[in-house]
C-alpha cells in the first residue's frame, strides 16, 4: 500500500482551556502557583464552575502533545491523523470539530461516562503558567481504537511519553506491533521526566527495539542518560535511528547513522511556551516525510516553535507555512 498519510499520531486528547488571573484570584482556586496539579473530576468540576461564576474569560484550544504537533504538521501541508479518546459530551464534539478544522484527520473515540480530558491553564500578568489537569477519558484510550489500515498507510506513528504509564501503555504497544509489521517509522516525545523516571528501564528497552525516531529536551535526556546535552546524545543515539535533543532559546542537536547536526535557535519574542517542544517536532516530522536532509529539518522545527511561543497556548494563528518553508529551505 502506498504511504498516503505523513503522520499518525497517538495520544491523550486534550481540551486546553486557557485563563488570565491575578495572583489574588489564582489563590482562591487552591493551586500552588507554576505547578502542574493532576485533579479527579469532581475537583475539576469545581474549578470549572469557580470560572464559570467569577466570569472569567476561556479561550478553548484542542491539546495534547501528539495532537499539537499533529496541528502541526497539517498546517505546514502534511497529511495527519489524530487517534485519541474523548467524553461523550460537548468539550469531546467541540475537540473533534476543531482539530479537523486545523487540517488534522479525526479518529477520535467518545468513551463514555468519561468526560473529556482537560487542562485548565492560568496564566497570571508574570506570564507564570498554572495548571489544573483532569485527563478523563484520554487515559481510555483502548487497543480496539487503533486501526491498522490508519498505521498501514502512514509513513510516521508518532506518540507521547505520557501514555506509556498506566493502562495506555498496552495501547501504544499494540500500535507499535502494526508499525512494525507495515514498515512504518515510530517516533515519540519522552514528554516529561517525572515519566522516564518511573518507567526508565521499561523506555530503555522500548527505544532500543523498537523506536526510529525520539524527541528530548534537556531535561528529559539527563534522566534518560544521567548525561548532559551532547553526552546524552551520543548515548542516545546507539540505541535508535534518529535522536533529537531539544534545546529551547539554545536551539537544538541532531543525531543519525554518526552524523551530528547543531540547529541554531530562531529569535523570537516569547508569549507562552506551551506547545514549543511539540511544533518543534511538527516542524522537523514534516521535513522528514518530505524527503528533506535533517539539519533543514531541525531548522523548519526551530522555525515553527518560535512562531507559535509568540502567542497564547499552543494555536497556529497567522503563521505562513510557505514563508517557515522558504526559510528552512534557504
Amino acid at each position: 500500500m502506498k504511504k498516503t498519510i505523513d503522520v499518525m499520531g497517538l495520544g491523550s486528547a486534550l481540551m486546553d482551556f486557557l485563563v488570565e488571573v491575578d495572583d489574588n484570584t489564582l489563590m482562591e482556586f487552591d493551586l500552588k502557583k507554576g505547578e502542574m496539579h493532576l485533579v479527579d473530576q469532581e475537583k475539576t468540576k469545581s474549578v470549572l464552575q469557580k470560572i464559570k461564576d467569577k466570569n472569567l474569560e476561556i479561550e478553548i484550544i484542542p491539546g495534547g502533545c501528539a495532537s499539537n504537533t499533529l496541528k502541526g504538521i497539517a498546517l505546514l501541508g502534511g497529511h495527519v491523523i489524530f487517534c485519541g479518546a474523548v467524553g461523550k459530551d460537548e468539550h469531546g464534539e467541540i475537540y473533534e470539530q476543531e482539530i479537523q478544522k486545523l487540517g488534522v484527520q479525526s479518529k477520535v473515540s467518545p468513551t463514555p461516562p468519561n468526560m473529556t480530558g482537560h487542562a485548565v491553564t492560568f496564566i497570571t500578568p508574570d506570564s507564570e503558567r498554572t495548571f489544573s489537569t483532569h485527563l478523563g477519558a484520554a487515559i481510555h484510550l483502548r487497543p480496539e481504537h487503533v486501526l491498522e489500515d490508519d498505521i498501514k498507510k502512514s509513513q510516521v506513528l508518532h506518540l507521547e511519553g505520557y501514555q506509556l504509564e498506566g493502562d495506555t501503555r498496552a495501547t501504544v504497544l499494540h500500535a507499535i506491533e502494526f508499525a512494525k509489521k507495515h514498515n512504518t517509522l515510530v517516533s515519540i516525545d519522552l514528554a516529561d521526566p517525572g515519566v522516564i523516571r518511573r518507567n526508565k528501564e521499561f523506555i530503555a528497552d522500548l527505544v532500543k527495539n523498537k523506536i526510529d525516531i525520539v524527541f528530548m529536551n534537556e531535561m528529559e535526556a539527563k534522566e534518560f542518560t544521567g548525561k548532559e546535552e551532547h553526552e546524552a546524545l551520543a548515548h542516545a543515539q546507539d540505541l535508535c535511528q534518529i535522536t533529537i535533543v531539544k534545546l529551547g532559546a539554545k536551539g537544538s542537536l541532531i543525531a543519525s547513522q554518526g552524523e551530528t547536526f547543531t540547529i541554531d535557535p530562531i529569535k523570537a519574542n516569547p508569549v507562552d511556551t506551551t506547545g514549543a517542544g511539540d511544533s518543534y517536532a511538527a516542524g522537523f516530522l514534516y521535513g522528514l516525510t518530505h524527503n528533506w536532509p535533517l539539519d533543514k529539518a531541525g531548522k523548519l522545527g526551530s522555525l515553527l516553535a518560535a512562531r507559535v511561543i509568540e502567542q497564547k497556548g499552543a494555536g497556529m494563528k497567522d503563521i505562513s507555512a510557505k514563508e517557515l518553508i522558504h526559510k528552512a529551505l534557504e
